[in-house]
């Protein structure tokens, strides 16, 4: 299937911090987008602009990255589902961090984007080797749950549930419905309360 999702590979960049929420990720003033093109321009606009040029999602080393490495309780706060629409628009299609927001995570594993978790020390030493060699080749391989930044490889957690749907491709919902709507037309036409006089 074409939505399956068993390794991630480009490069890594960090946001260090616990509690990072969806306002952060993506201000309200955002949401009344009526698509989710252009959210990339926005994600942590005020802390990008507070930064004046030094958040990493400024920084010219961590350009066109693709694994963001976080901490603690990651996409806490409201349930936006802009914030991982504005991080997937801005180029990162897989996360590492010691734990994510539940309806944040719920969010990702919709989009297909993997939510990977390890312990601090794991998460530091990660983010400390993506800061030292921004350029390095960084892996998040689902079918071993293992990162690998440079010469390191380390295991990491993905509930099996949720690990599974990733690897066969179930994740995406509107995918299934679409690969099976001939099914879904020959059942429709059975039901009698769906036939029309």
């Amino acid at each position: 299937m074409v939505s399956e999702v068993k390794k991630i590979s480009g490069r890594g960049i960090i946001l260090i911090g616990d509690d990072i929420d969806t306002d952060r990720i993506i201000p309200a003033r955002y949401l009344k987008a009526i698509t989710f093109d252009g959210l990339g321009e926005g994600v942590f606009i005020d802390d990008r602009t507070a930064l004046k040029g030094e958040h990493p999602f400024d920084q010219p080393q961590y350009q066109g990255a693709n694994v963001l490495i976080v901490n603690r309780n990651f996409g806490c706060g409201s349930s936006r589902e802009h914030a991982p629409q504005a991080i997937a628009k801005w180029g990162i299609q897989a996360l590492i961090g010691e734990s994510f927001a539940e309806i944040f995570f719920g969010n990702c594993v919709a989009m297909g984007i993997p939510c990977v978790t390890a312990d601090a020390p794991t998460v530091k030493k990660l983010q400390e080797l993506v800061m030292e060699h921004p350029q390095a080749a960084v892996t998040v391989n689902l079918e071993t749950l293992e990162v690998s930044i440079g010469d390191l490889t380390t295991k990491v957690t993905m509930s099996q549930g949720t690990r599974s749907t990733f690897i066969a491709g179930t994740w995406d919902a509107c995918g299934q419905l679409v690969a099976q709507s001939e099914a879904i037309q020959a059942t429709a036409a059975q039901l009698p309360y769906l036939t029309w006089v």
